[in-house]
This record gives C-alpha cells, sequence and structure tokens, in this order.
C-alpha cells in the first residue's frame, strides 16, 4: 500500500527579475497587487502570469504593460 504525502507550496512573486517573498499568504493574488503597488508603482497597471508550479513554490509574474506615454 502506498501512502501519499500532501505538501502545500508557498507562493512567490517576481517583478522586473525581482522575486518578491509571499507578504502575506492568506491574501488573495489581486490583494497583494494592491500591497505591493506602493513600492512598485508599475505593479498596478501589470499584467500578472501565472501560477507556475517550480516543484518548490507556485510563482506568478508581474510584467509591465507596453503601451506609449502621453
Amino acid at each position: 500500500m502506498s501512502s501519499l504525502t500532501v505538501k502545500a507550496l508557498h507562493r512567490e512573486f517576481f517583478y522586473n527579475g525581482t522575486r518578491i517573498p509571499d507578504p502575506a499568504p492568506n491574501l488573495s493574488v489581486e490583494e497583494v497587487r494592491e500591497l505591493l503597488t506602493p513600492s512598485y508603482p508599475e505593479i498596478a497597471t501589470a499584467t500578472l502570469a501565472g501560477p507556475e508550479d517550480t516543484g518548490a513554490a507556485l510563482r506568478y509574474t508581474f510584467s509591465r504593460a507596453i503601451g506609449s506615454k502621453g
């Protein structure tokens, strides 16, 4: 008989090549976006990709929105 082990993966966020630890695992991804916006203003309009299972974590990646100024 085999046994299964359940292991919860933690979340990690990436923006502009920077790994940002999960500030609060109980928050939704959109609430994390709001929490990070004062430190990383571009995250407010960034696109979000993920989660990507890396085996050790669920990775969410914020990418700057591409557009023209003005």
